[in-house]
């Protein structure tokens, strides 16, 4: 495959990634020319993410007063790494709760892990909920377990919501969230030391006002760098400059 690359994109006119680790690997896997690559980010109307949810959003996952909420928007697969995230949410107490929206084959494997830490009436899974902009902003927290990613839009549209994001430092991830929220993005290490390390964010995070901090300084950044305006602009200027150099 990264022969072909190589061959078929010497034709292209340029090369459209959506995120720093892909530029990288293009650059020098596919080894195409630093020119020939645009790393353009995928972008959300962030906008949307801006008004207050209805509490029951949710099916069957109603937020009631009092309540906190770690969630994450993920596909139940194996590389989201789900049962990591149950592990590191465990060393929070009572009123916090975890929200996995999605759906998949590692339900049941979730499930077991909550089961056994004793915490299954704490970690709720509704399924797969469509347009993100209407829950995300019930949570208090957005968190990311996953062995591996790319420019992950869920932290976008949890960066446009106004929430601190905890997340292993995979793919674009530390580069995405706002400089306050470097704190809180953890280096890939060995389960049990990566697991603590995301529990010690969340921990760190039952102080109110530092989510609020933090959570305002993503909905910034998503604002000005990762609104769908900026990425169709990007994209018009790349069309329109192939236009005028073939003549079209």
């Amino acid at each position: 495959r990264n022969i072909f690359r190589m061959i078929a994109l010497g034709k292209a006119h340029r090369l459209v990634v959506p995120s720093e680790t892909l530029e990288g690997i293009a650059l020098e896997t596919w080894e195409q020319p630093f020119g020939r690559v645009v790393n353009i980010p995928n972008g959300i109307d962030t906008m949307a993410f801006a008004k207050t949810p209805n509490r029951n959003a949710l099916p069957g996952t109603g937020k009631q007063d009092g309540d906190l909420w770690v969630g994450t928007l993920a596909g139940l697969r194996k590389v989201k790494n789900l049962p990591r995230l149950v592990r590191a949410f465990s060393h929070l107490p009572e009123p916090w709760k975890l929200v996995i929206v999605g759906e998949g084959p590692e339900e049941a494997a979730i499930r077991a892990e909550a089961n056994r830490l004793g915490i299954s009436e704490r970690v709720f899974l509704p399924g797969f909920a469509a347009d993100p902009a209407r829950f995300v902003g019930l949570f208090d927290i957005f968190a990311l377990s996953s062995n591996s990613e790319q420019f992950p839009i869920s932290v976008v549209e949890a960066m446009a919501a106004g929430l601190p994001v905890v997340a292993p430092a995979v793919g674009d991830v530390s580069n995405m969230v706002a400089p306050e929220n470097a704190g809180m993005i953890c280096q890939i290490a060995e389960d049990d030391v990566l697991d603590k390390a995301l529990g010690d964010c969340f921990l760190s995070l039952t102080d109110a006002a530092l989510r609020k901090q933090i959570g305002e300084a993503n909905r910034a950044k998503a604002r000005s760098q990762f609104d769908e305006k900026a990425m169709i602009a990007a994209y018009r200027r790349l069309y329109g400059g192939a236009m005028r150099d073939h003549d079209l």
